[in-house]
Order: C-alpha cells, then structure tokens, then sequence
C-alpha cells in the first residue's frame, strides 16, 4: 500500500506533512499490544496509540457491547435526555473515582473535559459568592488539550506561541523537575520550592482573584517528563484549601489504571476537587471522557430553574450511548480482570529494565515514572547532568532506531518513555526494553558515545 499516493493535504497531529508524505505510515490492523501497517510490518505499540488503547486492540468484549448498543440505540438527543449506557456509566464511576466524587459530566476527549473543568471551576466562584476568583495557576511544561483555553493552560511553547495571545488570567509556575530543580536545589532539602512557589504566587496575586489550579499528576509532551516527589500533591492539596482555590487533576494520562492505581490522586494520596480523564476510560474504542467532580463544587450546580445555577456547558457527542457502551466494557475489565494490578506489576518490571539499561548506557541519565509510564532521560554526560546541544536530539535517534526495529513510543528531543497497554506481559515487557536497548546503543555510537 506504500504506492498509494499520500499527498500532504489531510493534516495529521503536530506533523509536518510534505515530510511524512516521503515515507508515510500507514496501519491497517491492530491485535493485542500489536499494530500492522500497510506493508504487513508489525510494531509493538508501546504508547498506546497515545495513552489510550490500554486493553489493547481488537479486544473483543468492547466492540461487541457498541455493536450491541449501535443496534439499539446510536445518539440520545442531549438537550431532552440522556441514554441508560450513561445511567450505567456513571455509576460505574462514581464507584472507583476518586474520594468525595458524588457527580460527573461526560464529554468527548481531553481538551474538552479540561476545557470543562476550567469552565466549573470559575462558575463555582460566581455562584459562591467569589466571582472575583478567576485566575487559574498551572505550569510550564505542562499540556492540557489543544483549544484555546487548554492551550492558555498549558505551558509548553512549542505548543501555544503561534497562536498567542490566549486567555486572560492564565498564570504560570514553574514544574516540581528534581532532576533538573529549576531553582539549582535537590530533594528533599530544597524545603518544596517548587510547591511552596504556588502559594507565594497565589498571595502575590491576591488569594481573592485566584480561582483554580491544574495540574497533571506526572507531566509527559514534548517539554518534558517530570514525576513530581510523593508529598507534592499533598502539599498542593493543602494549600487549595487554605485559599479556597479549586484544585484540578489532568489525569487524561494517568486515570484508569496507567499509575498502577485507578487514578493518580489515588498514587499520590492527594484527592483533588475535580479529575478530568479520558483516553483509558473507552480504551480508545470510542471517543470518551469526563470530568469529575466533589460534592463540595456540585452542591453550588443544584436548584430551581429559575436559579440559573446548572452547569452551561455541553457537548453534541458527550456522553454518547455507543461511547458509554464501551465505557461500561472497557471499565468492567479493569475492575474484574485486575487490569490495574497488572499494570502495577508489569510497571515494576518495567522500571527495574530500565535501570538495568542505565547501568549498560552512559547516555540515560535518569530512569523515573510510576506504573507502565515510565521513561528515561537522555544526557551528554551522566555526571553532570549535562545536556546533549538543542539540535543534536537524541530522543529522536532513539525514536527512529526503535521505529525501525519495530516499536512505537513517546520520543522527545532529549528523553524516552513507555506507556504500553495495561495488558502487557512480562515477555512483551522484556522484548520492548531490548529493542530500547539496541537503539540506545546505534545512538551512542552516532553521538560518539561508545
């Protein structure tokens, strides 16, 4: 199919077309963590797609519920009803979320549940007596979705800069990035500069004007991997509190099991005000997410009609039956089949590879993650911590050697990261890190390393 003429007119995701029109990659089929593509090669998908096919593909069980549901019933008219899969869905949820959860709202993908989470937060403030409290703090490096108010969210320029200027009141921290602490200190006697900054920001603003927080739990694009230091999200939690500032979890990434626990609050032990996931939450089989939300911010969305207070906020396509079909299949096998116990055990296995392959290559320099997200990053000099230069890119060494060898993960310039499907075995675990490993090595050779 390599002769089918790919012409740069369909615009993939952050691609530049006329480059992959010269060698474009194509997937016909997928089968377990596998994926074959139009000139019958095969590649471990050790992504996930892009964080989401954790059951992995052709799972059985999840296409027959939408295609049992398609038969009844493909799109309840949102605006007069809901469907009894979203019935269904949602207590299923509200069952395994995150302390205090008692509602949620269904929405199409990420962008839109952080879009939405945003959006609550402020209308809380409004309908609280605060409506001064609009300001919304997140960090650098961070990535929450691709419409415009995730993007005035987000911290990573590469993402937003063309498209600037964005949102008002958007306010920036720097990350919790102890392999590389931004203030020059080390953990753990820094004293948590870089959560302790948040609430200096906050006072600086004027705890009156500063309505939310959002986070992710651990932060992966293309500005970095960071995993924040076990009390961080704690720390976090009680500094929201102490200014009544709405604390949000971006676990798009890190809900549904990837951590090794159900969501990332749950890892950290830090239960945030509103969780807004996705991507795990159908499998990838359709397009699902949601927002999260404590008793404390949905009492304030409740009364008469005429109280105006209900959320305004919709989607066409959220919380769609078909969707919410695979929703209920999707979550059913990471209750019952302890999917998200594998991924704790496999996570482990995982992590000790890699720190193996540290000891083997001098170009890692730090191995971090939890659960079957775990990465490395890539160095000039391990002693030192020393960069390689900004155009040498040896994440994208490594990304080409493993494409070639057959498997796909998160390359950025400088670092590596897996986040394979929940149902991955030892076996599929150990033949993903040698093919890391004989990438590494042409890497090391290319950058004059070995």
């Amino acid at each position: 199919m390599k002769s089918r003429n790919v012409i740069p007119s369909l615009f993939l995701d952050f691609m530049q077309m006329q480059e992959f029109a010269k060698n474009p990659l194509i997937f016909t089929e997928g089968r377990g963590i596998r994926l074959t593509d139009s000139d019958g090669k095969k590649y471990i998908d050790g992504l996930s797609g892009v964080f989401v096919t954790s059951l992995g593909h052709g799972n059985a069980a999840i296409v027959e519920a939408m295609s049992s549901q398609l038969r009844r019933l493909a799109f309840a008219p949102p605006l007069h009803s809901t469907s009894g899969p979203a019935l269904d869905l949602t207590q299923m949820l509200l069952k395994i979320a995150p302390e205090g959860v008692t509602a949620l709202k269904f929405l199409s993908g990420g962008s839109e549940a952080t879009e939405a989470a945003m959006k609550l937060a402020r209308q809380y403030h409004q309908q609280t007596g605060n409506p001064r409290k609009y300001k919304i703090i997140s960090r650098y490096g961070a990535y929450h979705g691709g419409t415009m108010g995730a993007l005035s969210a987000g911290g990573g320029r590469e993402r937003k800069s063309v498209y600037e200027p964005l949102g008002v009141g958007f306010i920036h921290v720097h990350p919790p990035y102890c392999y590389r602490c931004p203030f020059d200190q080390s953990y753990p006697s820094c004293g948590r500069t870089c959560v302790e900054l948040i609430e200096r920001t906050i006072e600086a603003e004027d705890p009156a004007t500063v309505g939310a927080v959002i986070v992710e739990p651990i932060s992966i694009s293309s500005a970095g991997f960071v995993v924040p230091p076990p009390d961080y999200l704690p720390r976090l939690r009680e500094i929201c509190d102490r200014h009544n500032i709405v604390l949000i979890y971006d676990e798009i990434i890190t809900g549904f099991g990837r951590l090794g626990t159900m969501f990332g609050s749950e890892y950290f032990k830090a239960p945030p005000d509103i969780t807004a996931c996705g991507k795990g939450m159908s499998g990838g089989y359709a397009p699902l997410a949601a927002i999260l939300i404590r008793d404390r911010i949905a009492s304030a969305f409740y009364g008469e009609s005429e109280d105006n207070v209900q959320f305004h906020h919709g989607h066409t396509y959220a919380g769609n039956p078909v969707a919410c079909a695979a929703g209920i299949a999707a979550v059913t096998q990471l209750v019952e089949d302890d999917v998200v116990g594998n991924a704790r055990l496999q996570g482990e296995r995982l992590r000790l590879r890699l720190v193996e392959l540290a000891e083997r290559f001098p170009i890692i320099g730090d191995v971090r993650g939890a659960g079957l997200l775990q990465g490395v990053e890539l160095v000039k000099n391990r002693a030192t911590r020393e960069r390689f230069p900004a155009a040498t890119r040896p994440g994208k060494i490594v990304e080409r050697e493993a494409r070639a060898r057959g498997l796909l993960f998160r390359c950025g310039n400088d670092f590596a990261a897996f986040a394979p499907p929940l149902i991955s075995t030892a076996e599929e675990i150990d033949e993903m890190v040698g093919i890391l490993a004989e990438s590494l090595a042409v890497a090391e050779r290319e950058l004059g390393m070995a």
